[in-house]
């Protein structure tokens, strides 16, 4: 029942997004926006593809059976359905924004998650460019829900809806939500400021669904309208539509520095220090480059 409830989720979802993708498409041509091209659109249907595959591979023959081992172990039950799935929904939302915050802070998972932020396009189709290898450690952060009483096959439904709220705030369309929804919610105006690579706004605005772990943990950031979003990365990658380069470029890039002739204390300092971090101050971490703007300014 549990698995069967997914499935058709995800078989109405697919028209579902084929719909509004496509009108978003023929609309932003129709008013000489073009906010599509081809070649960046069936590159995010690529890294799609391949993460689906992967998630569902791990899925069956590893992670939700680690989730059932916790969740027969679990030390906590909500017997009121309707507080279970709010409580699944605040607790599932807030353990994505962990996630989401270390793959941003720590270079290891940075460079799995730099996928999704190499396009240089913003519309709904890049919210399907897919961090490709985050299924093989995403349900970690998974487990504690399990434990705390949250059957395994609910969380993976759970996230499925939250990720359908995820990838539609992924347009230019929408401009702003009633301030009392932006207050709350994460809006198509906070996610423009996650994609960009403006110094202002690296490394902020993490939610999924709810912009109040931002606003509590000091990661939110107003879209400015003197400072347009320009989207990608602080640095274009070379070659970016190798089908190959496109996913581990940055692994590569670890490689380079942990060749480096350092201590291996320095080396480890290049996997998990947040991403721009040198030993040398030859790269620059987003906290850095927004302490030099800001003295500029000054």
């Amino acid at each position: 029942m549990h698995s069967a409830r997914e499935s058709w989720f995800i078989l109405l979802s697919i028209p579902f997004y084929a719909i509004l993708i496509g009108a978003e498409i023929i609309l932003s041509n129709w008013q000489q926006r073009k906010f599509y091209t081809l070649k960046d659109t069936f590159q995010n249907v690529y890294l799609t593809l391949i993460n689906a595959s992967l998630d569902a591979l791990l899925r069956w023959a590893f992670y939700v059976s680690v989730l059932m081992w916790a969740w027969n172990r679990h030390f906590f039950q909500i017997e009121n359905a309707y507080l279970y799935w709010f409580a699944l929904f605040i607790l599932e939302d807030f353990t994505f924004y962990v996630e989401h915050r270390v793959d941003h802070y720590c270079r290891i998972f940075w460079a799995v998650h730099v996928t999704h932020h190499s396009s240089e396009e913003f519309n709904l189709s890049t919210g399907f460019r897919s961090s490709v290898l985050q299924p093989v450690y995403r349900f970690i952060y998974f487990v504690p829900l399990a434990f705390m009483g949250f059957h395994p096959l609910d969380i993976v439904f759970m996230y499925s809806i939250t990720q359908t709220y995820g990838i539609l705030v992924h347009t230019k369309y929408v401009n702003k939500m009633p301030r009392w929804f932006e207050w709350i919610f994460v809006s198509p105006s906070h996610h423009r400021v996650h994609h960009a690579s403006n110094t202002i706004y690296l490394d902020k605005n993490m939610g999924m669904c709810l912009i109040i772990w931002d606003k509590m943990f000091g990661t939110f950031q107003e879209e400015v309208k003197e400072v347009p979003v320009k989207y990608g990365l602080t640095k274009p990658l070379n070659n970016a539509w190798h089908p190959g380069k496109i996913i581990f470029h940055e692994w590569q890039s670890i490689g380079r520095d942990m060749r480096k002739k350092v201590s291996f204390a320095t080396r480890l300092k290049y996997l998990f220090m947040p991403p721009g971090w040198s030993h040398d101050g030859s790269t620059k971490t987003a906290k850095q480059m927004r302490k030099e703007l800001t003295e500029v300014k000054s």
